[in-house]
């Protein structure tokens, strides 16, 4: 099914979303293309016409890839799992699935949207304390879900689409000055992926589009 042609990744490099997609591609060893997309430069760029025909709603990351094009991270990763080789990133047990789906989703739509650009743009002045209002709830609720789940990452022993989720919301996190001590296992398992080549590599700090005063 996986042709020969690289996939091209429209992003953004501080991007949560972008940044699954960066390291689903790392875990599976997939060369890529990226074309940046910077959210802020010119009004945005994810707002003209030629993106808008690429991503209707306007938000990164779309990957064009074997001649289709997907938004949506979560949907993009499980595609990449199921037409690439590589370690699997959603179990094969069912119930652990669902706990990695769970989540996912979690993180996914229930908290990383309310930090989202466009979001906290129409927020203005307030958006550090909705950020972190809204971050600490999430991680309030994934916490306990963790502790439950957890082995040496997110869902027992093995790196899974929950894992490519939590990393790019402590980032999130700490742009907005939450305290992650307060959350013993979401901190644990953070610092354990960052040790990974995978989540290092596709780092918002060794971007193409990355600024030179946030480049690692």
């Amino acid at each position: 099914m996986a042709t020969q042609t690289k996939p091209i990744l429209h992003g953004y490099f501080r991007s949560s979303c972008s940044w699954r997609v960066r390291i689903a591609f790392a875990l599976k060893g997939v060369e890529y293309d990226q074309l940046p997309v910077n959210l802020i430069k010119d009004g945005g760029q994810q707002l003209t016409e030629e993106y808008k025909a690429l991503n209707p709603m306007q938000q990164v990351p779309a990957v064009e890839i074997d001649g289709t094009t997907l938004s949506q991270s979560l949907a993009v990763i499980q595609y990449i799992d199921e037409t690439r080789p590589g370690p699997r990133l959603l179990p094969a047990d069912p119930k652990t699935r669902a706990q990695v789906r769970m989540i996912s989703d979690l993180i996914a739509s229930g908290i990383q949207p309310l930090q989202n650009l466009y979001v906290i743009q129409k927020i203005g002045a307030e958006k550090m304390q909705w950020s972190q209002h809204f971050i600490d709830r999430g991680f309030q609720a994934l916490e306990p879900i963790l502790k439950q789940t957890a082995g040496k990452y997110c869902v027992g022993d093995e790196i899974s689409m929950a894992d490519i989720c939590l990393v790019p919301q402590v980032y999130n996190a700490e742009r907005f000055k939450v305290d992650v001590g307060k959350y013993p296992t979401i901190k644990r398992l953070n610092e354990a992926l960052l040790e990974i080549e995978a989540f290092q590599v596709s780092h918002p700090s060794r971007q193409p589009d990355t600024p030179d005063d946030l480049r690692a």
